[in-house]
């Protein structure tokens, strides 16, 4: 299946047409269909995954797993340094990175 009919059967499942996708993510109207013959940005592709809540990689045809689950993600993190507390900064440093860890993922 090719990247613009994964987002044909989304917009079906959602009951949106392609031109509100493209005005709600802020892509040029008629973008889209034109996916078909020529290479999108994949800022654009990313805009259209994350307004459907799947990856990149499915609409691309990588992955037949639809949805990003979210839900089963741990909401803490343990980590274990000899005697030593983390600081609110570390933990926020952690928070980052695990956020980068999820970017490279989607990639």
């Amino acid at each position: 299946m090719s990247l613009v009919q994964r987002i044909k059967t989304l917009c079906d499942e959602k009951k949106v047409t392609f031109a509100e996708v493209e005005r709600k993510v802020g892509i040029s109207n008629g973008q889209i269909r034109r996916w078909d013959n020529s290479s999108p940005k994949i800022e654009n592709v990313k805009k259209v995954a994350d307004f459907f809540n799947v990856s990149v990689d499915y609409l691309l045809g990588r992955t037949d797993k639809q949805v990003i689950n979210v839900e089963n993600e741990p909401s803490t993190i343990a980590a274990h340094h000899e005697g030593e507390d983390w600081t609110e900064e570390e933990l926020e440093e952690i928070e980052r990175f695990k956020e980068f860890i999820k970017t490279k993922r989607q990639q």
